[in-house]
């Protein structure tokens, strides 16, 4: 496992390298053609190098030295937002170039091979197309090619400024056989995956506080992911989600970032101080009129290794869950990593909740299915699931991971209506 986790590293290393190369190739053209002088274009190019390496630099080694800001400050608009833009352009707008060339190699092949079988069949000279095309048709279509692979830029624009605030509230009804009629048209808000930083800030997050309390909920729940790297932003994070009220109060369970970072512990007491509760390998049962819900929660699973060196791993998913379980009531089960859903089908928990996803923040699935880089954790990306009787809802979460730019998986808060079957 660990091999393949290496080879996978090494691939998506070599295609960012490749990536980077080629943009680097096209600059230096575009400079041949903009600027006459050679020495002018050497000394823009050194330029232009030193600060490629000092803003990824700054981007490895920020937070890890300077902590992470809660609100959007100077540095992070002017100098983190350009480089989040670059490299996911970049990155796109490379995958496109590449499909270009294989498709135009691909068709330059099957014309070749069709004039080479109407030779044999019939040796009489004809023109042939496989011929390199005249020059005024070569650059129109290097130029459509490059005006194609720049495009990404702009989608990658869109999804930094537009796409990681384009909050959408998902409402889905979940119908329950076992619900009990005093639970008929419960209503659960789910928040998750909140990443407080820069680009997702305390004055954000308490936006959607208050769209959340307008939804009415009767229970919210939070399913993880409270910070990002820095354990400093825990206090913050708690305090901007202070405002989130309903009838049955706030619960949620804890993400690997809280694991990661080690604030399990401490998280999970800013959150008692301020009356939410986080369920950490235990239940809690909600009651109306006599009849009863069982909530229940557990920390950040995963089977494999993941994340800082030493995190642990699970021999099995939800170990110990069992005499959580109630029988006789409908099991709603909060679990950040939505792999968990398999083995949770198995011991019959009625509902899950989970994020983790970010839905693939940066996702083609409009396209094909496989185009998510989720598609390499879990089956369960985003959205509902169904299996033996048991049902699974992935929720996108509202901040981001890795780069500030969401597309294709637009941020979610997701509203539950429990509906008894009759």
């Amino acid at each position: 496992m660990e091999i393949v986790r290496l080879l996978v590293l090494g691939v998506i290393l070599s295609i960012f390298l490749a990536s980077q190369l080629f943009w680097f190739r096209r600059l230096a053209e575009w400079g041949e053609k903009l600027i006459p002088s050679h020495s002018w274009r050497r000394t823009m190019a050194g330029i232009g190098a030193i600060v490629y390496i000092l803003l990824f630099a700054y981007q490895l080694a920020w937070t890890r030295y300077y902590g992470t800001p809660t609100r959007l400050t100077f540095v992070a608009a002017l100098v983190e937002a350009p480089f989040h833009w670059w490299l996911v352009g970049s990155l796109l707008g490379f995958a496109l170039a590449l499909i270009f060339w294989i498709a135009d190699r691909a068709v330059r092949s099957a014309v070749w091979a069709r004039d080479r079988v109407s030779v044999v069949l019939r040796p009489v000279p004809v023109p042939s197309e496989a011929d390199p095309p005249a020059p005024g048709r070569r650059r129109f279509l290097e130029q459509t090619a490059m005006a194609a692979a720049a495009a990404p830029f702009a989608v990658s624009a869109y999804g930094l400024l537009r796409g990681r605030l384009n909050l959408e509230t998902t409402h889905r009804r979940i119908r329950l056989g076992r619900l009990p009629k005093a639970f008929h048209g419960f209503r659960i808000a789910q928040l998750s995956d909140i990443h407080i930083g820069p680009f997702m800030t305390a004055e954000q997050i308490r936006k959607y506080v208050a769209i959340t309390n307008d939804l009415k909920p009767d229970l919210i729940v939070l399913t993880g992911d409270f910070i990002t790297w820095d354990p400093s932003t825990q206090g913050p994070v708690v305090e901007a989600l202070t405002g989130l009220k309903a009838p049955f109060g706030v619960m949620g369970c804890l993400g690997n970032h809280e694991l990661w970072y080690e604030v399990e512990d401490s998280i999970s007491a800013l959150f008692r101080q301020r009356g939410m509760r986080m369920l950490r390998q235990e239940s809690a049962t909600l009651q109306v009129d006599g009849e009863s819900l069982n909530l229940i929660g557990v920390d950040f699973q995963s089977l494999r290794r993941m994340g800082p060196p030493g995190m642990r791993a699970v021999p099995t998913y939800l170990r110990g869950v069992e005499p959580l379980m109630r029988p006789e009531s409908v099991n709603i089960l909060l679990s950040h990593n939505p792999n968990t859903f398999d083995r949770a089908a198995e011991l019959g928990i009625d509902l899950s909740l989970a994020g983790h996803t970010h839905g693939g923040q940066v996702t083609l699935e409009y396209i094909h299915p496989s185009l998510s880089p989720s598609r390499l954790i879990t089956d369960y990306v985003a959205g509902w699931f169904e299996k033996g009787g048991s049902q699974l809802y992935v929720n996108r979460g509202i901040g981001t991971m890795f780069t500030p730019v969401r597309l294709g998986a637009p941020p979610e808060i997701t509203v539950f209506e429990l509906i008894r079957e009759s």
